[in-house]
């Protein structure tokens, strides 16, 4: 009775001390996770080798960070990378950013005057917006996103006029546009 008492005894502990080691390996992983993104939000970069065995909060982290370098092409495969990764909430924030990353490139395009590439940009932007306000309705700064790029790019219902009524026209076209009407009363 004692044998197998102690050899219980033992088999609990081993098992205690394997949960252990493995618990202390997951909250150093997830410190060293914590620094890194930490790191990438301050303004630097982190090795790429990295990146590719690390948890999608930090590929995040990492797509944000290239984002605001201007590197846009390549923020933009890194949030392919994760679209669809993690929790609903956190495949709204990827969306999100995805939506913030075609904002940046369209407000760019439009200072440059290259309407044409912007507009395109424009409608990704609020693709990307609409389906993080689909996975999260609640989501403020999704919202607000999307009004913003609503404004750069809003969109026209197609007009059926007869050509004899300009005066119509005028009017069907100006109730489309959202906003108010700037200028004297």
């Amino acid at each position: 009775m004692r044998i197998i008492k102690n050899t219980v005894l033992w088999g609990i502990f081993s098992v205690s001390m394997l949960v252990f080691i493995i618990q202390a390996w997951t909250l150093l992983q997830i410190h060293n996770e914590n620094i890194w993104i930490n790191r990438l939000l301050s303004g630097h970069d982190i090795a790429i080798e990295k990146v590719v065995k690390a948890s999608p909060e930090v590929r995040l982290a990492r797509a944000v960070y290239l984002r605001e370098k201007g590197r846009y092409d390549e923020a933009l495969a890194t949030l392919n990378l994760i679209l669809d990764q993690g929790s609903p909430s956190f495949q709204a924030k990827t969306r999100y950013n995805l939506g913030n990353l075609y904002l940046t490139q369209t407000v760019e395009r439009a200072e440059q005057m290259a309407i044409n590439d912007a507009f395109p940009l424009a409608a990704l932007a609020k693709q990307a917006y609409r389906q993080a306000l689909a996975l999260d309705s609640q989501f403020w700064d999704a919202k607000y996103n999307l009004e913003v790029a609503m404004r750069i790019a809003p969109e026209m219902d197609r007009i059926t006029i007869k050509a004899d009524a300009k005066e119509n026209r005028k009017t069907r076209l100006w109730t489309t546009v959202p906003g108010f009407p700037r200028g004297l009363p």
